[in-house]
């Protein structure tokens, strides 16, 4: 199949209405999948699953999503594939040609085809952190081992562990969850977790705030400093006094350098080169 006839299917379920699915036909779907693939000898999913399943699968209706399964990743024959590794102690920033923004974390990789403002599709190896532009045109898709996430515009993490396991923390926007082999699909809300492996599914909650109610200043900065890999300089009568602040986890360094600033009035200075924020 090439591009163009990719891009009509695609197309094509963009316009679609979505059906609701009633809750035993999708019970009904779950138990056919997992009798294929999940050992029967496993301790089975919980029931909660089903509900908690069957409630993202309402959300569709609503959500706009681009529903496309394809858990394989399939550049175009004539396209370059694109080999992108992280072989250094740091995350790496890496900026996607469509604008999207990727972490590679350490040992990680990222693989992608020449023709990628078109076909948005990556495979990832290890664990990334992902900040999509939106583009309803087309969908970004992320596959790791056997699943794929498929995404508009969002900010989510993929994570390949061991046991063949893949773990999806969705942070901002709606994403939808894909296993290799099933025609069901999985739709997360920010705040919730995507855990795969081959006899195992679950959807649960995840922390993806850091609060801090009035403590001191500096414990904000230290964790700025620990988490964004930057030095934070402030004036020092400033750093004992307490507050109270909520930092979305994986939030742009700038959104927080913005908030400091306008908390404390005071102007920020930014240097790559040193990777030192000064705050006057």
């Amino acid at each position: 199949m090439d591009d163009k006839e990719i891009e009509k299917k695609l197309q094509d379920v963009w316009e679609e209405t979505s059906e609701v699915q009633p809750e035993d036909k999708f019970e009904k779907s779950w138990q056919d999948f997992s009798s294929k693939t999940f050992n029967r000898k496993k301790k089975p999913i919980k029931p909660w699953h089903y509900a908690a399943a069957a409630v993202l699968v309402i959300f569709l209706s609503i959500s706009g999503l681009w529903m496309y399964n394809n858990s394989t990743f399939e550049p175009s024959i004539a396209s370059k594939i694109n080999i992108i590794k992280n072989p250094g102690n740091q995350d790496k920033t890496v900026y996607l040609p469509d604008g999207s923004l990727v972490e590679l974390e350490p040992h990680a990789q990222l693989e992608f085809s020449d023709n990628f403002r078109k076909n948005r599709k990556i495979r990832v190896k290890g664990e990334a952190f992902f900040r999509v532009k939106k583009d309803k045109d087309h969908p970004f898709q992320v596959s790791c081992k056997t699943t794929t996430t498929t995404v508009l515009g969002t900010e989510f993490n993929v994570k390949e562990e061991i046991s063949n396991t893949v773990n999806v923390q969705l942070y901002e926007g709606s994403i939808q969850m894909s296993v290799k082999d099933s025609t069901n699909n999985w739709i997360l809300s920010p705040g919730e977790k995507f855990v795969y492996n081959t006899n195992h599914l679950t959807i649960t909650s995840f922390k993806r705030f850091k609060d801090f109610n009035k403590k001191p200043l500096k414990e904000v900065i230290k964790y700025i400093q620990t988490n964004y890999n930057y030095k934070i300089t402030f004036p020092q009568e400033l750093l004992q006094k307490q507050v109270t602040i909520r930092i979305r986890k994986k939030e742009k360094l700038s959104n927080i350098t913005q908030i400091l600033s306008e908390i404390y009035n005071l102007n920020s200075y930014r240097d790559e080169n040193i990777k030192e924020i000064t705050f006057k």
